[in-house]
């Protein structure tokens, strides 16, 4: 018997009521071979925040390097890591799946940096902070909408598990040996990453996957952009022989990490590595962010992801009108057309139809989601709508719209 097969969150747990509850009923199909958890995966895998994860990045800036690591291969990798601990411990492969491909929904354009600009907007503005993680629940809760069978949106109307892990996977963390909670909370009571373990075994199965999945890709990409000089690369060796490897790389660390986790993990003793490998990880983790995550090299990209965040930011505060909103925003598509006429079409299917021009009522029946703008009768909703448009943006879309600030 796999260890950990009489805790999966499957219909013989206590929980499972709780696990699969969504906030409001989704349309059921009669032919519909998928449980509820592989539901959930295939919709975040059909929605747009998903999507455009293929264009954010996950550490450098370097959309013409097809070989850089997006942040939808590093989804795609925290997949792959996870589903396989999870199959070899016998948890519940389909939640694991679910959970892991939407984890990172949350982030924002220009990656962790972008989310520090977004966070400081966010004080200042609204008085509250911003993490993806808790932007990536909002994202699937209130944000993500997916076309029904009558062609109307809605919205995502994901699993308790699946929301709940999304939330709590925060990775930067250094843990070892990680429990599911008990107590099956609010997920609107997280006030900061990492604050709750997720409440099933798979929920930290995708925790720990998630380091072990970027930090030697990041290495990767280091070498691949001449980042390092000659004593990284000693470093590195030093790392390779305890890994009893010649190289540190994706491959080796994920191989060794998975291993060692399947050997050791247990109900009793959590998800968790060993000493001796949870060191090793702690102590990559360290390099990566002294001779990567911080080279001073990445400063230039981070003052320009600032300009293009902070511009798109205030060009679009400028133009609040509590009175007279679509006009306000009409008026200034004669000098920003792309970026006025693409946010009235998104902000239409957020608030409430009555404060909706003639030319945007008609398209706006068919979004049947929760309408979290309401009248956007005061400043601070209207600036909530801003950080959820911008943290939705791809690098290309905010970089073309940024172009267009500054074009005549």
């Amino acid at each position: 018997m796999k260890k950990f097969e009489a805790v999966k969150a499957d219909k013989t747990n206590d929980n499972w009521a709780v696990l699969t509850s969504r906030q409001t009923e989704l349309y059921g199909r009669s032919d519909d071979v998928r449980n509820e958890f592989a539901r959930d995966y295939t919709r975040i895998l059909h929605c747009l925040a998903y999507r455009r994860l293929k264009h954010k990045t996950q550490v450098f800036y370097n959309i013409e390097n097809d070989h850089i690591c997006t942040r939808m291969e590093h989804v795609a990798h925290v997949e792959s890591v996870s589903s396989t601990i999870a199959g070899a411990l016998g948890l519940n492969t389909e939640l694991t799946k679910a959970i892991a491909i939407g984890h990172d929904l949350g982030h924002a354009p220009f990656g962790h940096k972008c989310e520090i600009m977004i966070r400081e907007l966010s004080q200042k503005h609204l008085g509250k902070s911003f993490w993806h993680e808790q932007n990536g629940l909002r994202f699937v809760d209130k944000i993500e909408l997916l076309e029904d069978e009558q062609m109307n949106f809605r919205n995502l109307d994901l699993t308790y598990a699946v929301r709940d892990g999304i939330i709590s996977h925060c990775g930067e963390v250094n843990k070892n040996r990680l429990f599911p909670r008990a107590d099956y909370i609010n997920l609107d009571d997280f006030t900061t990453p990492g604050e709750y373990e997720a409440c099933t075994w798979e929920g930290c199965v995708v925790k720990l996957a998630d380091k072990i999945a970027y930090v030697g890709r990041d290495i990767e990409d280091a070498k691949r952009l001449h980042l390092l000089d000659e004593s990284d690369y000693k470093t590195l060796e030093d790392f390779a022989g305890r890994f009893k490897s010649d190289a540190v790389n994706t491959t080796v660390i994920i191989n060794q990490l998975v291993s060692d986790i399947c050997k050791h993990s247990s109900p009793e003793e959590g998800i968790r590595l060993s000493e001796e490998y949870a060191g090793y990880l702690n102590e990559i983790k360290r390099f990566n962010y002294e001779r990567i995550y911080d080279n001073p090299r990445l400063k230039h990209f981070e003052k320009y992801a600032s300009l293009v965040i902070n511009s798109i930011f205030d060009t679009l505060l400028e133009a609040y009108d509590k009175n007279a909103l679509f006009t306000s925003l009409k008026a200034k598509e004669k000098d920003y057309p792309m970026l006025f006429s693409d946010f009235s079409s998104w902000l239409k299917k957020y608030v409430s139809p009555e404060i909706l021009p003639v030319e945007l009522k008609a398209d706006a029946q068919k979004y049947l989601n929760e309408k979290i703008y309401g009248a956007l009768d005061n400043e601070k909703l209207y600036i909530q709508a801003i950080i959820d448009y911008i943290s939705g943006m791809t690098d290309s879309y905010a970089i073309k719209i940024y172009n267009e600030l500054i074009s005549f």
